[in-house]
């Protein structure tokens, strides 16, 4: 039976902070029925409104605290995205640490049978308070009339350079009276903001998006390298010896 928690969603993120931010991930609370509720049923997750989930972020850092190790360690073993496969690693290690709770794991990557998202990231940011999913909704004098213009995310301290990877999920920890985190307006003029969305989707792959505001934190010159480099020559670029049957193919987060 679902148990109803009163601080246990501070004991759990207490938990999951431990686990993964030496890692260099960011995780948010929020409640199933925030986002199900400003999504169409077609993208509802299956689980009661109050139930307990976080959204997992990975900021700059992860690069040189989880994936450089990971492929170091487990070069021979990677057979897929290595960035994927680094992420799967460390989140389903949080398992690890709630032996007497179900942990539901959903990743970005994961899509379904109708080839949609298990879940858009972006909205369950914005709906934990991690960063503000800015759409052209949020624009009064909207510039592109019937052009297509996709939203992005906006986190207060790293900007654009950070990623969303996936979300955990609580089923058994129902949270009644969690308080919703309202994410940082951090793009706040009109100006600002169509800037925003006009480079990221006409200008996405120089990267100027990410940095719309000050930013505290981003990519080391070394990181956007690697990214930026095509897949097959990575390891190399780490000063790793390339497998070969490596297949890298993942794209700059």
């Amino acid at each position: 039976m679902p148990r109803a928690a009163g601080r246990m969603e501070e004991r759990v993120a207490e938990r999951l902070r431990g686990a993964l931010g030496p890692f260099g991930f960011e995780v948010h609370a929020f409640k199933v029925g925030w986002y199900n509720a400003v999504l169409q049923p077609a993208f509802h997750l299956p689980y009661p409104d109050d139930t307990l989930a976080f959204v997992v972020l990975s900021t700059p850092s992860m690069f040189d605290k989880a994936l450089k190790p990971f492929l170091n360690k487990e070069r021979l073993k990677i057979i897929r995205d290595p960035v994927d496969q680094c992420v799967s690693h460390h989140l389903s290690r949080v398992k690890e640490k709630f032996p007497d709770q179900k942990v539901d794991i959903i990743f970005d990557y994961e899509i379904l049978p109708s080839r949609k998202p298990k879940f858009l990231a972006q909205t369950a940011a914005h709906v934990a308070g991690a960063a503000y999913y800015y759409q052209r909704k949020d624009v009064k004098l909207d510039p592109w009339g019937k052009k297509k213009i996709y939203g992005v995310c906006i986190h207060p301290k790293y900007g654009g350079w950070f990623a969303i990877r996936g979300l955990l999920l609580f089923p058994d920890i129902q949270v009644l009276f969690l308080k919703q985190s309202v994410p940082v307006d951090c793009v706040s003029t009109e100006e600002k903001r169509i800037e925003l969305l006009e480079q990221f989707n006409y200008h996405w792959q120089d990267g100027r998006y990410r940095d719309i505001i000050e930013v505290k934190e981003k990519y080391s010159e070394e990181q956007k390298a690697y990214f930026a480099t095509p897949p097959a020559e990575r390891f190399r670029l780490l000063g790793l010896r390339p497998e070969k049957h490596i297949s890298l193919s993942d794209m700059a987060p």
